[in-house]
């Protein structure tokens, strides 16, 4: 009867980011600021990209379908936070956790291999570019990113069905932002083993794959670029990888700083800090990251806001 009641937790605390009301003021106004400027940036690139006929490769396929993924991976958590602000409230019932939860492991997926996918379309372009129509072909790209749609959701529903079967005791108050599934281990009166043991194994799996791959695709780029004997093309190369590396070394160390380092090496305001970069900042930089040194891209960017500004 106990354990019934135990399990029978209908709601979470979310104590947020600061408890102090002008801190939370005004991180209320960061967050939305970032958020709009997520949204809008994102949407931009889709937009420019879907506009220009010359940017249908498959380069610009995965940015698209990139900055889709990041305007989707910012929505699963910065509105119900701005909602909570504006209502006054700290409230997630469980099954809006357990919702929240599964589309955040899917879209972090997501991410994960798209830039997996982008590494691999630099090493082919770079290394092979007399084969980069045959081997990067329309189908091919359309199939890796159908692929990682189904192992993302079929990783999210795994993780999330192992955290339904918990039970929670009593204290039901999360000192974060969102429903992250560490801090909802930490709640649970249940044995969290297995739900530990499939983080470290098979997300581990999930995510440390797809960061070799790129990690491979930019050591054969850089010593193919680096046996370029015109400086010009060097910097050419090296500028537009930089831009992905940069995304890459912020996106990863950050997720596995917060799930898969040693537990004596967490606090709640390190991880919940950690997660603000790859949750809300990483997806707010790619617009900038990709477009600022994208000549092809800054000019489908000002048809688009032309056009835009033109019909009004």
């Amino acid at each position: 009867m106990n354990r019934t009641n135990q399990s029978r937790v209908s709601e979470f605390l979310l104590l947020g980011l600061s408890r102090q009301p002008q801190q939370q003021q005004l991180l209320f106004l960061l967050f939305l600021i970032m958020y709009v400027a997520t949204v809008l940036g994102n949407l931009l690139i889709v937009l420019a990209i879907s506009a220009d006929s010359r940017l249908h490769t498959p380069m610009y396929f995965f940015l698209s379908t990139l900055s889709f993924t990041d305007i989707c991976f910012s929505s699963t958590t910065v509105p119900k936070m701005l909602a909570n602000h504006i209502l006054g409230i700290q409230t997630i019932s469980f099954p809006g956790c357990l919702t929240q939860m599964y589309f955040l492991f899917e879209f972090t997926d997501m991410d994960n291999f798209l830039l997996a996918m982008m590494a691999y379309d630099r090493f082919v372009a770079v290394c092979h570019p007399l084969h980069y129509s045959t081997k990067m072909t329309h189908q091919l790209c359309v199939l890796l990113v159908i692929g990682s749609w189904v192992t993302a959701n079929l990783n999210s529903l795994l993780h999330t069905l192992l955290v339904a079967r918990l039970s929670f005791c009593a204290d039901n108050v999360m000192p974060h932002f969102f429903c992250d599934i560490t801090p909802l281990l930490k709640l649970s009166c249940s044995d969290t083993h297995l739900n530990e043991m499939m983080i470290l194994t098979e997300g581990a799996l999930i995510m440390v794959t797809p960061f070799v791959c790129i990690l491979a695709s930019y050591i054969h780029i850089t010593d193919a670029v680096l046996r370029v004997p015109s400086t010009d093309r060097k910097w050419k190369a090296f500028s537009t990888c930089g831009s992905h590396l940069a995304v890459v070394s912020l996106f990863y160390g950050t997720i596995f700083a917060v799930y898969f380092s040693p537990s004596s090496s967490h606090s709640a305001e390190k991880d919940t800090a950690a997660t603000v970069l790859y949750t809300v900042v990483t997806p707010m930089l790619n617009p900038f990251i990709y477009s600022l040194r994208n000549r092809a891209l800054k000019g489908a960017l000002r048809k688009v806001t032309g056009r835009k500004t033109c019909s009004y």
